[in-house]
């Protein structure tokens, strides 16, 4: 039993993170609504559209770890219930591939922060460097956010890794 509640812990962290996806989605729309208002400068007013296509992509985002991670909390107690070691086997799967997932992320992102950072450089047009920031700023939140979510999968991995030997 005690494996079904850390796989259900661990189900209620990653809707949890999605709530902080929403939560940073609100603040660059609010920024987006911000800058539209009272934006003055050619600057600000450049940054309307990226922090709305921003905020858009990240509601995205967490819809897409809320509706994925909500239904499994209850289909965690069936398939424990009625399987408890294809349970296990399962998630031990599903882990190392999300394991391998992020590993792929974590080249990505640094990537996308590298080229903005060059654009910005290069680029002396406020639309660009607006791009280029919020991209700069959407790619470090998200690395921070899948770095925990990374570690938790790891450790839930190692935990499911050891029940099953």
């Amino acid at each position: 039993m005690d494996l079904l509640k850390l796989s259900i812990e661990w189900a209620k962290a990653e809707i949890f993170s999605a709530k902080i996806v929403w939560l940073f989605s609100i603040v660059a729309l609010l920024s987006a609504g911000g800058f539209a208002l009272w934006g003055r400068t050619a600057m600000a007013k450049a940054f309307v559209i990226p922090l709305f296509a921003s905020a858009l992509f990240l509601i995205a985002v967490g819809a897409g770890l809320y509706y994925a991670n909500k239904p499994r909390i209850a289909q965690f107690e069936k398939e424990y219930q009625s399987d408890t070691e294809s349970f296990v086997k399962k998630e031990i799967e599903r882990t190392a591939k999300s394991e391998g997932d992020f590993k792929l992320i974590f080249k990505i992102l640094p990537l996308i922060i590298i080229v903005a950072a060059i654009l910005f450089m290069i680029l002396s047009s406020p639309n660009w460097r607006a791009i280029s920031i919020t991209l700069i700023l959407l790619s470090v939140f998200l690395m921070a956010v899948d770095s925990n979510t990374s570690a938790r999968n790891a450790a839930y991995h190692q935990q499911l890794v050891k029940e099953l030997s």
